[in-house]
């Protein structure tokens, strides 16, 4: 498995692109917009140059991680002749079928296709293909080139050859891949975003202010940081999506967003990639400043 193509340029998308370049894979990022393109090999040069700082690489490896990454506007072009493609896109199972679609009828029939989704059902994913077998879940953690774990979710028909393959690649770029089976949420997030909701419950409900429900949990559980500081992070329209997701899919009221949530999402406060949410981050993400409602 030598070539991948990763189809969008967002944050995670930039993120996997510049680990697998990393590791001397050939890489094609795959986005509609040149901008956002541009944009993508601008940040991954922004990321190199703090591995440089830390002493992980020097100035010659990122210059051979850069060269690596090719650029395209167009799947039919760039996808076609790559072993593995995974969809990072936004969270929209319409969306992420019409592309697997795509991908069905422009790759190869050997190559495996992987989704990057934190919490959309693989198996749905998988059944608009005539290759349920080779598709996959290959969820990385955001930052990408820090976090070691990869959420390796099996769909229904997902194959013992495809996913050891998955296993193994996940391995050769030096992080930590765990298989799961393919249930809302998966673990991470049915583990994680009901007590991300819980935190903002309590918020709702005037048990304690931001500052003090994320002081409890750092300091009383240690965790390396408040889950109202990690949601703004994560980004609350994503939160609300994959609660939706969990929600519609086991049917239980306990994942139904917190009302304060699906306010705050209305409202464009999404977090840090908006400049506000619990925390006020339009002064950047080195000093916690809780925000003013």
């Amino acid at each position: 498995m030598k070539k991948i193509t990763v189809l969008g340029a967002g944050t995670m998308g930039n993120g996997i692109a510049h680990v697998f370049a990393q590791h001397q894979y050939q890489v094609t990022l795959v986005d509609i917009s040149e901008a956002a393109l541009e944009k993508a090999l601008k940040t991954i040069g922004k990321n190199l140059d703090r591995q440089i700082k830390k002493d992980l690489i020097d100035e010659a490896q990122k210059q051979q991680t850069l060269t690596t990454i090719n650029t395209s506007t167009k799947i039919e072009e760039a996808a076609p002749l790559a072993d593995l493609v995974i969809e990072a896109i936004s969270e929209n199972i319409d969306l992420k079928k019409k592309i697997f679609r795509q991908l069905d009828e422009v790759c190869d029939k050997q190559t495996i296709l992987a989704s990057n989704t934190s919490s959309i059902s693989i198996t749905e994913i998988a059944s608009v293909t005539q290759r349920p077998s080779q598709v996959i879940g290959m969820h990385f953690m955001n930052p990408v080139p820090v976090m070691q774990l990869v959420e390796v979710i099996r769909g229904y028909a997902t194959s013992d050859e495809v996913t050891q393959k998955v296993m193994e690649v996940s391995n050769k770029l030096n992080k930590i891949p765990v298989e799961v089976n393919d249930y809302p949420g998966f673990v991470s997030n049915r583990i994680l975003m009901p007590m991300i909701n819980e935190a903002i419950y309590t918020l709702y409900e005037g048990v304690a202010g931001v500052a003090e429900i994320d002081t409890v949990m750092k300091l009383g559980m240690a965790h390396p940081m408040g889950p109202l500081q990690l949601a703004d992070f994560i980004g609350l329209d994503v939160c609300q999506s994959i609660l939706e997701v969990m929600h519609d899919g086991f049917g239980n009221p306990k994942y139904a967003p917190c009302p304060l949530l699906k306010n705050m999402v209305m409202a464009g406060h999404l977090g840090v990639k908006s400049g506000k949410g619990f925390y006020d981050w339009s002064q950047g993400t080195k000093e916690l400043i809780v925000a003013k409602k």
